[in-house]
């Protein structure tokens, strides 16, 4: 089957998180403020945000790590188009054990776990353990006097058992901690903490409707297609699980870190 008839990939999202252009530009401006010269993203996705930061940083390069083929794909797009492409690399590969750091930013929004899985981990560790042992592994990838933005799901409050059986398959009161526990883990792992900002509810939302809206546009249009009904359950699954589950109840905390020691 062609790709033309199976609906875009997220194509009405600018950054693959909930994150509003405004922040993403105070982001940029903050992590500019030292000149780096060397950008590392880690689950880059198509690295949005680390493009936004090589315009304004003009003398540094980037590299971008991740495992999903059309997302890079789309990255290198976007950074031949911008001008961009003999500054930028976007790699297909683990980031577990990665040795392509130190650089003087390190982003890492929402991707800890490609640190650790199929390291330290086994995909079931709690979620206070598999945060701490994603920034130990994130301190030696950055240089001295550079910085780390760590973004991290938190729970706002701790959920009740109906709300988790509305959430992901399996989901844990232990999938995630509080937003203090978080802050702990960075400064266990070396960090000092420089700036805390968390996703507003119209961040979460803009990002929770624009991952699904090509794909109810495509069922819209295709109601007969022979791929519609398993799409639509998956879809109405996943707004459920939003809207029923972790709507007002998952956070996501955007932390820039300083090494320190």
């Amino acid at each position: 089957m062609s790709d033309s008839a199976l609906p875009p990939r997220l194509s009405r999202l600018t950054f693959h998180g909930p994150l509003s252009e405004a922040r993403a530009a105070q982001l940029v401006t903050r992590l500019r403020r030292h000149d780096p010269e060397s950008v590392l993203d880690i689950g880059c996705g198509w690295g949005e945000l680390m493009l936004r930061l090589l315009e304004g940083a003009p003398g540094a390069k980037g590299v971008g790590l991740d495992l999903t083929t059309a997302d890079l794909e789309r990255g290198r797009r976007n950074a031949q188009e911008r001008g961009l492409e003999g500054r930028v690399d976007f790699v297909e590969e683990s980031a577990t054990g990665t040795t392509r750091g130190p650089a003087d930013v390190v982003l890492c929004l929402g991707s800890g776990q490609a640190l650790v899985d199929g390291g330290e981990t086994d995909g079931d560790m709690p979620a206070l353990s598999a945060t701490e042992a994603a920034l130990r592994a994130l301190r030696p990838l950055v240089t001295p006097g550079g910085r780390v933005l760590f973004g991290e799901g938190f729970w706002q409050r701790t959920p009740t058992p109906e709300e988790l059986a509305a959430m992901w398959p399996g989901a844990r009161e232990d999938d995630h901690v509080s937003l203090a526990a978080v802050a702990d883990a960075a400064t266990n792992a070396g960090f000092r903490i420089e700036w805390t900002e968390t996703a507003t509810e119209e961040e979460w939302e803009h990002f929770e409707s624009g991952y699904l809206a090509d794909v109810e546009e495509w069922l819209a249009a295709n109601p007969e297609h022979s791929l519609a009904p398993e799409t639509r359950d998956r879809v109405d699954r996943h707004r459920a699980g939003w809207l029923r589950g972790y709507r007002g109840v998952l956070g996501f905390v955007m932390l820039t870190l300083i090494p320190v020691g």
